[in-house]
């Protein structure tokens, strides 16, 4: 029992120090690599967050302190009184009325449309549609600057300039990019659940909102986040279709205060940027709440497509 041992120990002290040097070589490398991407990471971050970071520094300064040369990144005393007064000078929670009914009812419009018609090209077989589905396809490859002057010159026959409905109605016929991304994520359902649901007695009607709904949801979040950014920030439609300062969106009245639109006063950009840190609140707001349906369309999305 003694000489087994006495041979044991020195075979063990002899290969205990390769696999040692062996784990030491190949665990230096990652965390290296790891640290230069974590390195790598952060310095593109603070590149991003910067144009923020001024901002927010900007909202806190007094419009002399704005100007002063050479500029000062830390305001030389925080005036938090411009979240107060830069509002009301832009009348900002009147404008903010204005664009949040836009938005949900034109976000709704160009989800509602958009499901809708990827469901019909995606499961119901009928003459054209493919044709139909390339036709939605190569109209997003159409820069809305080109349907402009047309679609302003229909809704001026329309007598509905200075309106909302120019902002509203478009989005209830669809947006091609959601159509695409609707058609492709119902192809990657079984096709089994919709000969089950009809031996049921069950139309597309209730398929779609009973079955197609539930399983689809990061796929109409997603769109919805898109959707809702899209008007809420949309500045173009306005600035063509409203002239009525209380028909003002935030974006178009916004930018109106800071360009001196409406009075000959130099614009206060203190209160500009305020203004703009509020007004950046509720599409991320959305984004935070609806994160992890968003990342799950978009993972969804990946992985389809026919």
């Amino acid at each position: 029992m003694s000489s087994a041992v006495s041979t044991e120990i020195p075979r063990q002290s002899r290969m205990s120090p390769a696999p040692a040097k062996a784990l030491l070589h190949r665990k230096v490398p990652v965390s290296v690599s790891r640290l230069a991407w974590y390195g790598l990471c952060t310095l593109l971050s603070i590149t991003m967050l910067t144009p923020l970071l001024w901002m927010v520094s900007i909202a806190l300064k007094t419009n002399s302190d704005i100007i002063s040369l050479p500029p000062q990144f830390l305001p030389s005393s925080f005036t938090w009184r411009n979240f107060v007064d830069g509002p009301r000078e832009v009348h900002f929670y009147r404008l903010l009325v204005n664009t949040t009914i836009i938005a949900i009812i034109s976000t709704f419009g160009a989800v509602a449309s958009s499901m809708l018609a990827g469901y019909a090209i995606a499961r119901i077989d009928f003459k054209g549609n493919r044709a139909l589905f390339y036709l939605f396809t190569f109209s997003m490859f159409v820069p809305g600057i080109v349907t402009l002057i047309p679609i302003q010159r229909l809704f001026f026959s329309a007598n509905a300039i200075d309106t909302w409905y120019p902002l509203i109605l478009p989005s209830f016929f669809g947006n091609p990019l959601f159509i695409f991304l609707a058609r492709q994520f119902f192809l990657s359902v079984p096709r089994s659940i919709d000969d089950s649901a009809m031996i049921d007695g069950a139309g597309h009607w209730r398929i779609f909102t009973r079955l197609m709904l539930p399983l689809t949801k990061p796929l109409w979040m997603t769109m919805i986040i898109l959707a809702f950014q899209a008007s809420w920030n949309d500045f173009l439609n306005p600035l063509v279709y409203l002239n009525s300062p209380s028909k003002y969106t935030l974006s178009l009245g916004m930018a109106s205060f800071i360009g001196g639109l409406n009075s000959g006063a130099s614009p206060e950009y203190n209160y500009y940027m305020a203004s703009n840190l509020l007004f950046m609140i509720p599409p991320l707001l959305l984004f935070f709440l609806a994160q992890r349906y968003f990342m799950m369309g978009l993972g969804a999305l990946g992985m389809t497509g026919k």
